[in-house]
């Protein structure tokens, strides 16, 4: 195309897929019509009760009582990297539980603020230790205590409350990344002492992507105003994003709040809460248990340690002379179905399947089993055409019962 030359481009048409792997998951249906709402002005009235709404319902979901509880506009990086640059000055210590590539990023994130990072490191595949992480705490108290409570790259759950009881002791805070926990399993800030915790709306809410949800604890509020020197990024600022959350008037408002997206994740909690957190967890569990009944029946391995796997993503190992990248291509060309690859050392090795939100149920399940089943059959893979499937549902059948 020559510069100058009007455009005339088509109408936009994405595919329609299946969101199987590690997220985003398809949004609600009723969540992709509150995007639809008409923008609210930073000085309408309205605008004050879809915060409060939002953050009402997500102290529920993050199981506190924390008056800061708020959105963060952006990726859910952008509720991470938020609470990171606010909590931390430079040359405060930092220490970062790595059991994956999120807690990598944890440490990358920290660092860039100017942190001291010091790490406690566990094999992918394997949760961080929790006493060794306590007994650094109690001997050598660093400023926070930073790790993700399930990380999608290695599909592993990391126990979190006695690190936040110790935190708690000797007074250091604890952060933890529930981007893909929360909605999906058990969240419990309050009950863990949790200072800070960040979750996504991609992934177990039942959302699209573009918002962060955070809360943090009376202690952290109070943290954030006692800072010597201003932080790096004015848009990330939780002393004034929670200010901006707390008045919500004229002068604190503003074109940072996207009001479709407040209400997409209103309406998404509203969800959520409507079946109920505990109902809500054991369906997930449930689709995963189906998930994973019907792939060992095909004759496929799991990644990871059993006692430790999340209930929303499973990693499964690539058989030998299997293409993987071509699996994947094969699947979402013909099938319309998405799961995805892996990162660092287990890019190529593994394939990640994700059971989140409004596909963390049997029809979702049954559908990327089939797909992949057909795929591998397709690939010379040796397995018995409708094992999987039937796996899957006599699992369901039985729980259900």
């Amino acid at each position: 195309m020559h510069l100058g030359q009007p455009l005339s481009p088509s109408p936009l048409d994405p595919p329609r897929r299946l969101l199987m792997g590690s997220g985003p998951s398809n949004p609600e249906p009723r969540v992709l019509q509150a995007l639809a709402t008409a923008p609210i002005a930073a000085d309408d009235p309205a605008l004050g009760g879809l915060l409060n709404d939002v953050s009402a319902l997500g102290r529920v979901l993050f199981k506190t009582t924390n008056l800061d509880t708020l959105a963060v506009m952006g990726a859910s990086r952008s509720g991470i990297e938020a609470v990171l640059a606010s909590l931390i000055q430079p040359g405060d210590r930092v220490l970062v539980g790595v059991f994956g590539h999120f807690g990598e990023l944890l440490c990358a994130l920290a660092a860039r603020h100017g942190a001291q990072v010091e790490r406690v490191d566990a094999e992918w595949g394997r949760p961080v230790d929790v006493d060794e992480i306590v007994a650094r705490v109690r001997r050598d108290p660093p400023r926070l205590v930073a790790i993700v409570h399930a990380d999608t790259s290695t599909g592993i759950l990391q126990p979190v409350a006695a690190i936040g009881a110790a935190c708690r002791d000797v007074g250091a805070l604890l952060m933890i990344d529930a981007v893909l926990s929360l909605g999906g399993c058990e969240v419990d800030v309050d009950g863990w002492a949790v200072d800070a915790a960040i979750g996504g709306l991609q992934k177990c809410l039942g959302g699209p992507p573009g918002l962060a949800l955070v809360t943090l604890s009376k202690r952290a509020s109070e943290l954030l105003h006692e800072r010597t020197r201003p932080i790096d990024s004015a848009y990330l600022d939780l002393a004034r994003l929670t200010q901006q959350w707390r008045e919500c008037d004229s002068q604190t408002g503003g074109p940072e709040l996207s009001t479709s997206m407040l209400a997409a994740a209103r309406e998404a909690l509203r969800i959520v809460l409507a079946e109920g957190l505990q109902p809500r967890w054991q369906r997930h569990a449930a689709a995963s248990r189906a998930l994973r009944a019907g792939l060992r029946a095909m004759g496929l391995e799991f990644f990871g340690a059993l006692d430790s796997r999340v209930p929303m993503i499973t990693l499964v190992q690539v058989p030998d002379g299997i293409d993987e990248p071509g699996v994947r291509a094969q699947l979402l060309d013909e099938h319309g179905i998405e799961i995805m690859a892996a990162f660092g050392p287990l890019r190529g090795r593994v394939w990640r399947i994700g059971t989140m939100g409004t596909n963390a149920r049997v029809p979702s399940v049954t559908a990327v089993l089939a797909g992949l089943e057909a795929v591998l059959a397709s690939r010379g893979f040796a397995l018995a055409r409708g094992a999987g499937v039937d796996a899957a549902l006599a699992v369901a059948t039985a729980h259900r019962r």
